[in-house]
C-alpha cells in the first residue's frame, strides 16, 4: 500500500540514513551505551578472577573460606547504559524530532511538499512513523548487543526472565526517547521561530533531566555519602525504615517533586525492571508492574499527547502561516 502516510514515511527514512549528523549522533549514543557496559562486564569478571584466585591461595595455605563469592546480578550492569540513554539519548531524541519540521522549512519545501494532494494528517503521520522506527531499530540492535556482551565479555549466561526484563527495559526507553523527539517535533510546527522551538525544548530538558532530578537527589540525605548514608553507619534496612518514619513529610514532597520529572519515572521503572534497586532484584514481573504501573501510565500518557500536539501542530494552515509570516 503506497499510502501518503507511507510516502512521507519512506522519505524520511531515506533522508534520516544520508544525513551525517544524525547518524553521527545515533552511533555516538551507541557507543557510549555500549562503552558502559562493557567496562561493567569486565569490572565484574576482574573481580571475579580476583576471588578466584583468593579462593585458590586460601586452600592452598590450609584456610577455610568465609568470604561469600561476589553476587552478580548481570543485568545490574547496565545502570550506566540506562542513566546515559536518559540524559544523552533525550538530548539526541530532541534534535532528531526538531529536524524534521525544521529542515523543511529551512529548504523552504513546505509549500512544494502541501501543493501535492497530500493531507496535513499524512505529513504527520508519515513523519512520526519514520521516528518510532528509527528508535525501534536502534533500540532493539542495541538490545541484541547488550546480550552478546554480557554472555561474551561478562562470561554469564542470561536466563529467560532476564531476557524478557531486558526488552521491556528496551520497550520503555523507546517510549521515552520516542516521546521526546515528537515533542520537538510539535514545538518546531508550533513555533514562529525554529529558534524559539529548539530553545523551549532545550529549557524543558535542563528541567526534566537535569535540575529537578538532582534537587530531588539532592534532597535525600542517603546520597549524600558515597554508598549511601545507612550503609555507612551500618543500618540495616529494618532500622532505616524505622528512622524514615520519622520523616514521611519530607520524603513525601521529596517524591512529589521527583515525580513531576517524566526523566526519573523512567529511571525508577527501568530501575526496577534492571533489579539495580534492592527491593526489586529477583522479583517477578507481576510484583514490577504492581508496583510501578504509573511510572509506566505516565510515560503512555506523556507520549500519547505529545503525538496528539505533533498532529495539531503540523496542519498545513499552521505550518505554512508560521512560515511565512
Amino acid at each position: 500500500m503506497n499510502s501518503p502516510a507511507m510516502t512521507v514515511f519512506k522519505k524520511e527514512i531515506k533522508d534520516a540514513l544520508r544525513s551525517r549528523v544524525t547518524v553521527i549522533l545515533i552511533i555516538g549514543l551507541s557507543a557510549i551505551v555500549l562503552l558502559s557496559l562493557v567496562v561493567a562486564s569486565f569490572e565484574f569478571r576482574a573481580k571475579v578472577i580476583d576471588y578466584q584466585q583468593y579462593l585458590q591461595s586460601l586452600k592452598q595455605s590450609g584456610g577455610s573460606v568465609t568470604d561469600l563469592p561476589p553476587q552478580f546480578f548481570p543485568l545490574q550492569l547496565i545502570r550506566s547504559a540506562v542513566e546515559y540513554l536518559e540524559i544523552i539519548g533525550a538530548i539526541i531524541a530532541i534534535v532528531m524530532g526538531y529536524g524534521l519540521v525544521a529542515k523543511e522549512k529551512n529548504r523552504g519545501t513546505l509549500r512544494l511538499l502541501f501543493s501535492r494532494p497530500i493531507k496535513s494528517a499524512d505529513v504527520s503521520v508519515g513523519k512520526l512513523m519514520a521516528l518510532a522506527c528509527i528508535w525501534l531499530i536502534i533500540l532493539v540492535l542495541l538490545s541484541g548487543v547488550m546480550i552478546g556482551s554480557l554472555m561474551i565479555i561478562g562470561g554469564v549466561s542470561l536466563s529467560g526472565t532476564e531476557v524478557v526484563k531486558l526488552f521491556i527495559f528496551a520497550g520503555l526507553a523507546w517510549l521515552y526517547l520516542f516521546m521526546w523527539s515528537v515533542l520537538a517535533m510539535a514545538l518546531a510546527g508550533y513555533s514562529k521561530r525554529l529558534s524559539t522551538a529548539l530553545v523551549i525544548c532545550l529549557v524543558l530538558w535542563l528541567s526534566i533531566v537535569l535540575i529537578i532530578p538532582q534537587i530531588g537527589d539532592t534532597m535525600d540525605p542517603d546520597n549524600q555519602v558515597p554508598g549511601g548514608l545507612f550503609k555507612s553507619l551500618q543500618v540495616d534496612k529494618l532500622h532505616e525504615k524505622a528512622v524514615l518514619a520519622h520523616f514521611t513529610g519530607y520524603e513525601t514532597a521529596r517524591n512529589l517533586l521527583e515525580e513531576t520529572s517524566l526523566s526519573k519515572r523512567f529511571e525508577r521503572v527501568s530501575f526496577a525492571y534492571l533489579g539495580i534497586k534492592d527491593e526489586f532484584n529477583q522479583k517477578p514481573l507481576g510484583f514490577i508492574w504492581k508496583t510501578k504501573w504509573p511510572d509506566i501510565a505516565t510515560l503512555v500518557g506523556a507520549t500519547g499527547l505529545s503525538i496528539v500536539l505533533a498532529i495539531i501542530f503540523s496542519k498545513k494552515q499552521k505550518l505554512l502561516r508560521k512560515e511565512y509570516s
